[in-house]
C-alpha cells in the first residue's frame, strides 16, 4: 500500500489507520476492562463480502456505539470471534469501513472532526437541525456519498436517526436499501446509555455489562417489497418495533437486575486482559 494512497473521499489511508489505532487503544478498556462488552454473532462478519454491506443498529450514544462496532469488526476480522482480547487487532483495521452521522454532530468541535476522518459519511438531517424540527429536501450529494461508501466497503447506519429508544425508523434508510440492494446486517446493542454520557465520550458509570448482538442478514425481496414493508423489517430486526415495548412488574424488573448483576460479578472477578 502506497504511503499516500487515498480512499474515494480523498482521505489518506495511513492517517486513518493511525487515528484508528491511537483512539482504539485509548478506548479499549471501555469495552474490555472496567466495562465489559458481551458479543454474540460476530462470526457472521467473516462470511461477508468486502463491499456493499449495510449494518443497521439501534442507537444509544453519539460515538461509543460506533467505536464499539469498530472494535468488534476489527477483532473478528483478525481472528477473534466474540471477544476483544489482545488489542493488537487495532494495528490491522479494515480501512473501508464507514458510518453515517449527522453533519452538525461531526462539526461540533475538534474531537468529532478527528472522529469524522476515520469514516464518517456526514449528512444533513432533513427533519431536525440545531435542536429544532425542520423540513428540507435530501441533498443528492449525501445520497451519492453513501452509495460511494457502499461501493467501497461497509457502512454502519442508525436508521432511527436519534439516540432516543423506539423512535420511528427514517424511511430514507429503507429507500437506500431498496435502491442499492446491499446485504443488510442488523445489530442490537445495549448498556451504552448506562455506561456513557449522551455523546459517548464521558464515562458515566463503571462495571456495566454492555452487549452487542450481530444477526443474520435480513431477507428482503427487492422486487416486490415496498418501503413500508422494509421499514417494518428494520424495526423488528433492531428490536425497536412498538411490540417490544411492554410494562413489566416490579418483580420482573428486580429479577432482570439480579441476573445482570450476577453476570457483572462473574466477569469482574474473572476478567483478565491478555
Amino acid at each position: 500500500m502506497s504511503l499516500f494512497k487515498k480512499n474515494p473521499f480523498g482521505q489518506y489511508l495511513f492517517l486513518k489507520r493511525l487515528i484508528i489505532s491511537v483512539f482504539g487503544i485509548i478506548s479499549y478498556r471501555r469495552y474490555n476492562g472496567f466495562n465489559k462488552l458481551q458479543i454474540e454473532g460476530s462470526e457472521i462478519l467473516k462470511e461477508l463480502p468486502d463491499r456493499n454491506v449495510l449494518f443497521i443498529s439501534n442507537h444509544q450514544t453519539y460515538f461509543a456505539d460506533v467505536a464499539a462496532m469498530y472494535h468488534v469488526f476489527f477483532a473478528t476480522l483478525n481472528g477473534r470471534d466474540n471477544t476483544l482480547k489482545r488489542w493488537t487487532y487495532l494495528l490491522k483495521p479494515k480501512l473501508n469501513l464507514y458510518y453515517i452521522a449527522a453533519l452538525e454532530t461531526m462539526k461540533a468541535g475538534l474531537l468529532p472532526k478527528i472522529f469524522a476522518y476515520v469514516g464518517s459519511i456526514s449528512i444533513e438531517r432533513t427533519w431536525r437541525a440545531a435542536g429544532k424540527d425542520v423540513k428540507r429536501q435530501v441533498k443528492m450529494s449525501d445520497i451519492t456519498n453513501i452509495k460511494k461508501a457502499l461501493d467501497d466497503g461497509w457502512v454502519i447506519t442508525f436508521p432511527q436517526g436519534t439516540t432516543k429508544p423506539f423512535n420511528p425508523i427514517r424511511r430514507g434508510t429503507a429507500h437506500l436499501i431498496k435502491s442499492y440492494q446491499p446485504i443488510v446486517i442488523p445489530i442490537v446493542i445495549d448498556g451504552f446509555r448506562r455506561s456513557f454520557d449522551k455523546k459517548g465520550l464521558l464515562i458515566k458509570k463503571r462495571g456495566i455489562l454492555q452487549s452487542m448482538v450481530i444477526k443474520q442478514p435480513l431477507e428482503i425481496d427487492y422486487e416486490t417489497e415496498d418501503i413500508q414493508q422494509i421499514v417494518e423489517k428494520i424495526e423488528y430486526a433492531i428490536e425497536q418495533h412498538p411490540s417490544f415495548l411492554k410494562v413489566i412488574s416490579v418483580e420482573e424488573y428486580a429479577e432482570q437486575e439480579r441476573k445482570l448483576n450476577k453476570q457483572r460479578e462473574f466477569w469482574s472477578s474473572d476478567n483478565t486482559e491478555e
